[in-house]
């Protein structure tokens, strides 16, 4: 670029987005812009209606077409495993509200076809917008992705590939869709970075499996930068650095060759026991929500499935699963983990807004209203479905079954009430099962933490939820940016909520887990080992770091520091002794640290 193009942005301009796949990038940008689409509604005369509609059908039978050859393109090993993503925008083409909702607006309302796809595609974002659940509302990005190849279609704009670069460079786009990452060139693409994006969403699977670092949700980067600008990317801080000074360049340079020693480092870890220096023992197993992540977290050292998230079988179509269609994949599933055990969770999701045929009145307050457990309770038939599939899969391999959100004993005992029907029904078809499946719930609301003594004798094991369990305890939405900064982990009422519940398992004998955030970053590992977590379920990605700080400390110094923390008044308190403690007392592991 020229001194007057690079002029007019500052030396050091730090810009702060979420790291989705940790790595440092060192390189220039590789502008990836394609224009927003802006459109105005107009309408077509009727004699031209049919028009429209075949339009329509020709940009869905093209984009088919797009993404079928991604699939027959993608060789290598990485890509392969995660080709249902393109599957699921393929089912996308095909789904029924997409399809009719589009052609009702053109064929009633006479709107050409890109006014009436935009229209539906607003309706999409509505739908997955008003998600509690982060996971689950990062699956927008794939309609997005999708609407997007259909109006560049219908508006019959060239699609570019990625695998047009060159030379190596950081991609800088609006934003990177999977069928874009499944077509960049590992060897020129060193590292992406998008206006838009959650840590959840495809893109960021795809881009932790390739080991690209990425950085997303800058807002406006592809505006600010230019081709060829000289960039850095700290994928795991979330930090984007524009035009950086040749000091700063020094520093990452460093930091980059730091890195990947550590991650060399980290692959002696994946196949040693998750064992503290004084013999205290975790359980460290992954979160999933298809087969084929599977093989992710066996090549991570991850000793089973601590949460499989059966919610993405409902989205995407036009009526619940069957028994059969959901017995299918718990079986293969289960049947790839073995020997190892997958904790399967019941449907965790909130009335209509994903289960088809399901229509309830819409509520002010969804994440307190009829979701997870209270909503199976109610649709008894699709709980029982969905029940006698799991049951069904547990005679292929060792299966845990989890219900989430539980507020008291009566639901575990309604539930299990349901579960002892299934298994008589099951016996009466002569279908097989494992008769001691063990069953165990999930602890994330205030309630379940305060009777966790209660609940401990009813269920063979906990699963501790910290997303939910700590926007409930402390009344805030993490999404809200306007109290998002009150989302504390080490908040005191936290530590203690996590105490009286580890207490209360370890006195009825039952095995204590988590399978939230907290789970996944080893800053909270020691404090975990001190209150006795048996436990640890996360992204694949995270075992060997969680078990890399296992295997240097002593069980010992987790419950030492614990009674240091446990006395402290503010979060803040907490969070300085934290940091100053671990860089102190492990400064190969922690420091420089910050929380």
């Amino acid at each position: 670029m020229t001194d007057s193009e690079k002029s007019n942005l500052a030396p050091d301009t730090f810009l702060v987005g979420l790291g989705v796949s940790p790595g440092i990038a060192i390189g220039e940008v590789f502008l990836y812009n394609r224009a927003r689409q802006t459109l105005a509604d107009w309408y077509v005369p009727q004699e031209l209606v049919d028009g429209e509609v075949r339009r329509f059908h020709e940009a869905l039978d093209e984009s088919r077409r797009q993404l079928r050859e991604v699939k027959e393109r993608a060789s290598s090993p990485e890509l392969r495993e995660h080709l249902y993503i393109i599957d699921t925008h393929l089912l996308i083409l095909e789904d029924d509200m997409l399809v009719r909702d589009t052609l009702a607006l053109i064929e009633q309302e006479r709107l050409n076809a890109e006014s009436a796809l935009r229209r539906t595609l607003d309706t999409f974002r509505q739908f997955f917008n008003a998600i509690e659940d982060e996971y689950l509302r990062e699956r927008r990005s794939d309609i997005d992705s999708v609407g997007e190849r259909l109006m560049r279609n219908l508006l019959g704009e060239c699609q570019r590939s990625l695998a047009e670069i060159e030379r190596k460079a950081v991609v800088v786009a609006h934003q990177v869709s999977p069928a874009d990452t499944m077509q960049m060139d590992r060897n020129k693409v060193i590292g992406f970075v998008t206006d838009v994006g959650g840590r959840t969403s495809h893109t960021a699977i795809l881009a932790r499996s390739l080991e690209i670092p990425a950085v997303v949700g800058l807002e406006n980067i592809s505006a600010l930068a230019r081709s060829r600008m000289p960039i850095i990317i700290d994928g795991g801080a979330g930090t984007v650095i524009l035009n950086p000074s040749a000091e700063t360049f020094r520093e990452y340079l460093q930091k980059k060759q730091a890195y990947e020693y550590l991650e060399k480092e980290l692959r002696a870890y994946r196949d040693l026991p998750a064992q503290t220096l004084d013999g205290f023992s975790l359980t460290l197993r992954g979160n999933v929500e298809l087969a084929r992540e599977v093989p992710a977290v066996l090549a991570q050292g991850g000793a089973g499935v601590g949460l499989f998230r059966t919610e993405f079988l409902f989205l995407n179509q036009s009526r619940p699963p069957s028994e059969e269609e959901q017995f299918q994949v718990y079986r293969d599933i289960v049947q790839k983990m073995i020997p190892e055990p997958v904790t399967i969770r019941t449907l965790d999701v909130g009335g209509d807004k994903f289960v088809p045929e399901i229509s309830l009145a819409e509520e002010e307050n969804p994440a307190l209203g009829l979701r997870a457990v209270r909503f199976s309770l109610k649709e008894r038939r699709l709980f029982k479905e969905q029940l006698r599939a799991i049951l069904r899969a547990s005679a292929y391999g060792q299966v845990r079954l989890m219900f989430p959100m539980i507020s008291g004993v009566g639901e575990i005992r309604a539930c299990k009430e349901l579960l002892a029907e299934v298994r008589a029904e099951l016996d009466q078809r002569g279908q097989t099962h494992d008769p001691d499946m063990p069953v165990g719930i999930m602890i994330e609301t205030p309630s379940a933490a305060l009777i966790a003594d209660l609940l401990a004798p009813e269920v063979d094991f906990f699963s501790v939820g910290t997303n939910d369990l700590i926007q409930y305890c402390l009344a805030v939405d993490r999404g809200n940016e306007h109290v998002a900064y009150l989302y504390e982990p080490l908040h005191p009422a936290i530590l203690r909520a996590l105490k009286m519940i580890s207490d209360a398992g370890r006195k009825a004998g039952i095995a204590v887990g988590m399978c939230g955030e907290m789970a996944a970053e080893p800053i909270y590992t020691l404090i975990l080992l001190g209150l006795g977590f048996n436990e640890l379920s996360m992204n694949a990605a995270c075992i060997p770091r969680v078990k890399r700080v296992i295997r240097q400390v002593r069980r010992a110094d987790g419950e030492d520091l614990l009674r240091e923390l446990l006395g402290l008044p503010t979060a803040q308190d907490v969070t300085r002794f934290v940091e100053a403690h671990l860089a102190q007392r492990f400064p190969e592991l922690f420091a420089p640290l910050q929380i």
